[in-house]
C-alpha cells in the first residue's frame, strides 16, 4: 500500500509545504519536482496507488553534454507519495509538441512516438498525458483525480456549479478519453486564450490541473482550488455508528462464487465500518452503487459497477456475470479480449463492502478506492445525485488499447496466488519451510506456532505469524476464525506441528507424557 497521507476522507486539505525542505532542493528543478510531488501523493484525496501525474520543463545534458529542453513527467509505473528522480521521463518538449500537432495518433503511435523521444533509455514509459503537459505553457505542471472535483463534476449540474465556484479562472474541459484526444482537444480550447488568466483546467469527470512558473505556486493552487470543491460540497453527512461482523462461512461462500466466475482463486476482504456499514444499509445502495466509478481510471481496478449481495452468493455472482456479458456485446467492436467476468468490489446489504483479489495488495489498492468512492457517492446525494459517466465512456478506459496490449503480456501467475494457507508449527524445521515455500508460490500465509519467534522470522506481505498453541482449542478457533475473515477462507493446511516422545516401554511411559503426545499430535490436530 502506498504510504498517503492519514487523514478522515472528506476532511480540510492541507497545505504541506515546507519552505526548508524546498530550498534543501537547491536550483534542481528536478528535485523540487520530486518533492512537490509527494506531497501532492500524500493526500489520498487528490490521487490514489498511481494515480495523478507531475511534470516540469528543464534541461537535461547527455552525455556529450549537449544540452536539450526536455518535459520530465512521471512515468508509468511510478507512485506520486514514493516517486523520486529515475520515476521522471526526460522526453524532448520540441517532439512532444510536434506530436500534439498531427490531427489523429493512435494510442500505440503515440507511446512508441514518446519513447523514441525519450533522452534516456533507461528510464519508464512516459505519461499517457505527456502532450497535454508539453503543450501547457508553464514550468510545473500539476495533475489530481481530486474527490471532491470529481464528486461535483459527478452530479447533473456538475459544469454549471464549477463554473460557479470557479468563474474564468479555469478552463473547463468536455469529458473526452485521456491520452491524444485530450491533449488535441485542450489544443483547440486554447488557441485563442491568454494562458496567463488562468490558474488551472478542470476536466469534467476526470480531474483537475494546476501549473505556474514556480513550484510552490503550482502546489499551492492545488490545495487552494480543490479546497475551494470541498467547501462547497460541505461536510460529509453524518452516519450511524453502526458496524457489522461477518460469517466467516458465509464470506467464504462469496469468495467461492467470485473465484468460479474469474477462474481462478480470489482473496476477499471485508469491511464492516462505520462508513461502508452504513452505505450499505441505505435504502437506494443498489441504485447509486452501480451508477459507475469515481474516475474513470478506476475502473482497470474495480470494474465499473460492484457485486451487489443480498441473500443468495450465486445468485448475486450469477448475475453480475450475465450483466457483464451484456455489457461487452453491447459495447465490444468485435476485436477486444473480454476481461474475467468476476467484480472487484461488493456491497453486502446491510452489512458492508468488499474487496476482490488475487493479492493483498490488490485488496488494499481497492478497499481505498472503494472508500474514497463511497464517500464522494453520499456527497454527491446531497447535491442533486450521482451521475457517472456513460457506461460506453467507461469501456473504453476498461477496454483501453493501451490495456489490451498488457494482456498479451501478463505473465503467469505463482501456483498458489489468491490461496489462503495455514501452518502450524512454523517458526522453525519443516513448518517454517513450507510456509516460505507457500508464500514464494503466491498464497496468503497464516503461520501458528507457541514459540513468539513466529511474529519475528518472516518477512513479506503475504506471510505472518500468529502465537497460537494447538493444544488451545479456543486459540486455534481464533486463529482459524480471523484468518478467513482477512481473506475469505481456507485451501490448504499444513498440519505441522507435533513433538516426538522419547522411546519407552508403553507400561513406562510417564501419563503426563502420554497425554501430552496426545493433545499435541492428536487432539491439537483434529
Amino acid at each position: 500500500m502506498s504510504p498517503t497521507q492519514t487523514r478522515n476522507i472528506g476532511s480540510e486539505l492541507k497545505n504541506l509545504w515546507n519552505e526548508n525542505d524546498a530550498v534543501a532542493c537547491g536550483e534542481d528543478a528536478l528535485a523540487l519536482r520530486v518533492y512537490s510531488s509527494r506531497l501532492i501523493g500524500q493526500a489520498s484525496d487528490l490521487v490514489l496507488h498511481g494515480g495523478g501525474n507531475t511534470s516540469v520543463k528543464a534541461e537535461f545534458s547527455d552525455i556529450f553534454d549537449d544540452r536539450h529542453e526536455v518535459l520530465y513527467i512521471k512515468g508509468s509505473g511510478w507512485d506520486l507519495a514514493t516517486i523520486e528522480a529515475p520515476g521522471f521521463a526526460p522526453v524532448a518538449l520540441d517532439a512532444l509538441l510536434k506530436l500534439s500537432r498531427f490531427d489523429a495518433l493512435s494510442d500505440a503511435d503515440m507511446v512508441r512516438a514518446q519513447r523514441a523521444a525519450m533522452l534516456d533509455p533507461g528510464a519508464p514509459n512516459p505519461s499517457v498525458e505527456a502532450i497535454l503537459h508539453a503543450l501547457i505553457p508553464f514550468r510545473y505542471v500539476d495533475h489530481t483525480h481530486a474527490d471532491a472535483v470529481v464528486t461535483l463534476t459527478n452530479t447533473p449540474d456538475g459544469e454549471a456549479r464549477v463554473r460557479e465556484i470557479y468563474g474564468d479562472r479555469l478552463l473547463v474541459v468536455p469529458y473526452v478519453m485521456p491520452g491524444f484526444v485530450l491533449a488535441k482537444k485542450v489544443a483547440q480550447m486554447t488557441e485563442d486564450i491568454d494562458w496567463s488568466t488562468l490558474e488551472g483546467m478542470i476536466l469534467m469527470n476526470h480531474g483537475i490541473f494546476s501549473f505556474a512558473d514556480d513550484a510552490r505556486e503550482s502546489y499551492t493552487r492545488m490545495i487552494d482550488l480543490v479546497t475551494e470543491a470541498e467547501q462547497a460540497l460541505g461536510e460529509a453527512p453524518r452516519v450511524a455508528n453502526d458496524t457489522a461482523e461477518a460469517s466467516a462461512l458465509e464470506l467464504a461462500a462469496i469468495r467461492y462464487e467470485v473465484s468460479r466466475a474469474a477462474n481462478c482463486p480470489m482473496l476477499v476482504a471485508f469491511d464492516g465500518g462505520v462508513q461502508s456499514c452504513g452505505f450499505a444499509k441505505r435504502s437506494d445502495v443498489k441504485s447509486i452503487a452501480t451508477r459507475g466509478p469515481l474516475t474513470p481510471d478506476h475502473v482497470i481496478r474495480t470494474k465499473r459497477v460492484p457485486l451487489i449481495v443480498e441473500e443468495d452468493p450465486s445468485d448475486a455472482v450469477e448475475g453480475f456475470i450475465s450483466e457483464y456479458q451484456d455489457y461487452f456485446d453491447r459495447l465490444t467492436d468485435g476485436k477486444l479480449t473480454r476481461l474475467d467476468c468476476a467484480p472487484r468490489w461488493g456491497v453486502w446489504q446491510g452489512r458492508g463492502t468488499m474487496a476482490f483479489g488475487a493479492r493483498p495488495g490488490d485488496l488494499a489498492v481497492v478497499g481505498d478506492i472503494v472508500s474514497h468512492t463511497i464517500a464522494a457517492i453520499e456527497k454527491a446525494e446531497r447535491h442533486g445525485g450521482w451521475c457517472a459517466l456513460p457506461e460506453a465512456d467507461i469501456f473504453e478506459v476498461e477496454y483501453w488499447e493501451l490495456e489490451q496490449a498488457k494482456l498479451a503480456k501478463c505473465a503467469s501467475s505463482p501456483a498458489f496466488q489468491g490461496r489462503c494457507a495455514l501452518v502450524t508449527g512454523g517458526a522453525s524445521g519443516i513448518g517454517y519451510a513450507c510456509a516460505l515455500a507457500l508464500s514464494e508460490q503466491g498464497a496468503q500465509v497464516t503461520v501458528l506456532d507457541k514459540d513468539p519467534l513466529v511474529l519475528n522470522v518472516f518477512d513479506g506481505t503475504n506471510i505472518q505469524g500468529r502465537v497460537c498453541d494447538v493444544k488451545d482449542a479456543d486459540a486455534v478457533r481464533d486463529a482459524v476464525a480471523e484468518s478467513v475473515a482477512a481473506f475469505g477462507g481456507l485451501d490448504i493446511l499444513v498440519n505441522n506441528a507435533g513433538i516426538f516422545c522419547a522411546s519407552d516401554e508403553v507400561a513406562d511411559m510417564p501419563e503426563a507424557e502420554w497425554q501430552r503426545s496426545l493433545d499435541i499430535n492428536l487432539t491439537g490436530a483434529m
